[in-house]
Parts: C-alpha cells; sequence; structure tokens
C-alpha cells in the first residue's frame, strides 16, 4: 500500500488488508474500518491534525453527514458542531490528485445552504483553504490559515 505524502503531520494510523485484498483504514470518529481511498487518506489525516493540532473535539466531529438538499440526499464529509451541536465547520475533501476548484467551493456551499456553518474548509491535502461566511453582511473572507477550534466558537 503506497498513498502520496500529505501536507499534513504523520500520525499513528491504522491499516488492514480485507480479504477481497482491498485496504482499509481505521476512522476514529466513525468507530470502524472504511475503504482506503485516496480521499479517505486526506480526510483521516485531516481529522487527526484537527483534533490533535487544532484541538477540535472529537465529540463534535461527524464524517460522512447526512443532509437533505431539494429533496436530494447528500453527505458532508465532515462537519464540525459548536457547543450546542450547530454545525459550525463543514469540511470537504479531494484526493491529493485532484485539484481544488471553483467547482470544489460550489459543491460545500451547496451543502452549506442547508447546514448553515460558519467556516468552510477545502482540503486535498495538498492544499487547505478556508473561508468564513458573515451572514449579517453576506459576505465572505478566506483566512489565511485553519484556526484552532477555541478562536472558532463565540465566547460565553
Amino acid at each position: 500500500m503506497t498513498m502520496v505524502e500529505l501536507n499534513l503531520p504523520e500520525y499513528e494510523y491504522k491499516v488492514k488488508k480485507r480479504d477481497d485484498g482491498s485496504w482499509a483504514i481505521w476512522d476514529r470518529l466513525r468507530e470502524r474500518w472504511v475503504a482506503l481511498t485516496p480521499e479517505e487518506w486526506v480526510r483521516q489525516h485531516f481529522v487527526n491534525w484537527l483534533i490533535t493540532e487544532k484541538q477540535f473535539p472529537a465529540a463534535l466531529m461527524g464524517n460522512e453527514v447526512s443532509l437533505t438538499q431539494n429533496g436530494i440526499a447528500r453527505r458532508c464529509d465532515t462537519v464540525v458542531g459548536d457547543r450546542t451541536g450547530q454545525p459550525l465547520v463543514i469540511i470537504e475533501y479531494k484526493a491529493p490528485s485532484i485539484n481544488i476548484t471553483q467547482k470544489t467551493f460550489d459543491q460545500i456551499v451547496r451543502y452549506n445552504m442547508v447546514l448553515k456553518a460558519r467556516y468552510l474548509i477545502v482540503s486535498n491535502g495538498l492544499e487547505h483553504y478556508c473561508c468564513e461566511i458573515d451572514y449579517g453582511k453576506s459576505s465572505y473572507r478566506f483566512l489565511e490559515e485553519i484556526p484552532g477550534y477555541e478562536s472558532l466558537v463565540p465566547s460565553f
């Protein structure tokens, strides 16, 4: 099994070879083995980085979160909630071989029309983009880096 080196810290991931010869990686959020695809490789590294480096609480994170948009079932790659459980961050992953384009942002914005998260993140494991939505001003801005969780949640 050879996967692309990412622009994310290494960690002690768990992989196994299945009976059919395919590979699986342990998903700590779903607590189960999932097919090891290039996109999943990015997701698992990114989630680990958010938890270990950016102090995102794993208990408020979910992978492959279902939503319905215009009567169509969709899935967000990762959703992070605030302390009340409301969506705070939506993350969309692409395989390292996929360039992040306007189409990628259009996809995550469509999901956000339902979830109304304040932050949108897109990553292919090599490039990472974070955008903050200001609903009051109907505007958005790209951040220079992905902030730690504590700086994303409002103080009470």
